[in-house]
């Protein structure tokens, strides 16, 4: 059969009567971080149990509040894919893992309750790399990261947190180079108990390798432009910076070795000065 507005085949491309293919099942090992599709609840499995109305597993957020959900089909998202969470099988002792960081591993280590103490950077992306590489060892620290949407008025924020010997505060400042206005903005905080620290990118997404993202390099953004949209519209990729970011940028991001090291010691500096004793 045959139609002009169609074509030769009727049936639709996408074959409405396929079923829906089966998310894929995770055991749920301690230590491992999801979130909950209907309420949003991110946190890392505390444990998994049989109880009478089914599997259940308990999840820990970075504030240390527990929360017990069911382990149905497609319940939950792992590094945004969404998955079925199963109980793990008995196995044998396995050497200590690694994490992203490259800090050995502490299966079923607790969150620890927030420290008074924290690690600002500029932005959503910063946070979200870090908490990508790092994530682990800041639960284990009872570190929180929190991103200040820019820099321009650190030394009002400084101010208004007000640390000290129980609350100390590090700060991660994009492109902090000589004579940049970011440099002399980090130059008017001298408290003795915050530390500011940065790296020499224009922006986060630099200090991921290109060999990650597969590229040869990085692009050279003309002076004027907002230099992420420059990017994708130089790479071509879709000019929608926060799908880039997402997509192509962070989902390459696997471990410390997809960072430059500009950044590493930055970071792990930070979590050194804020969890002193």
């Amino acid at each position: 059969m045959r139609s002009r507005q169609y074509g030769p085949d009727l049936t639709p491309p996408w074959k409405p009567w396929k079923k829906k293919q089966p998310a894929p099942e995770v055991p749920a090992e301690p230590g491992l971080v999801v979130e909950e599709v209907v309420t949003g609840f991110c946190g890392a499995v505390i444990r998994s149990e049989k109880t009478a109305e089914g599997p259940a597993v308990t999840l820990e957020d970075r504030f240390g509040k527990h929360r017990v959900f069911p382990m149905e089909p497609r319940g939950f998202l792992l590094e945004g894919r969404v998955v079925t969470l199963v109980r793990p099988s008995v196995t044998a002792p396995r050497a200590p893992g690694r994490t992203a960081s490259g800090s050995v591993a502490v299966p079923g280590a607790r969150a620890k309750v927030a420290r008074a103490g924290r690690i600002y950077v500029e932005g959503r992306h910063d946070a979200e790399l870090v908490e990508r590489v790092w994530g682990d060892d800041l639960r284990i620290e009872g570190v929180v990261v929190e991103y200040l949407e820019g820099v321009d008025d650190l030394p009002a924020i400084v101010r208004e947190f007000s640390p000290g010997p129980g609350a100390r505060l590090g700060v991660l400042v994009d492109h902090l180079v000589p004579g940049s206005k970011e440099s002399r903005i980090a130059e008017q905080v001298t408290d003795a108990h915050t530390l500011v620290v940065g790296h020499p990118y224009i922006d986060i997404w630099e200090a991921v390798k290109p060999s990650s993202v597969g590229i040869p390099a990085w692009p050279s953004v003309p002076r004027g432009q907002d230099w992420k949209t420059g990017v994708c519209r130089a790479l071509g990729w879709e000019e929608n910076t926060g799908a880039a970011w997402r997509q192509r940028i962070l989902g390459s991001v696997n471990s410390y070795k997809d960072l430059e090291p500009a950044l590493l010691g930055r970071v792990e500096e930070l979590i050194d000065f804020v969890t002193a004793p």
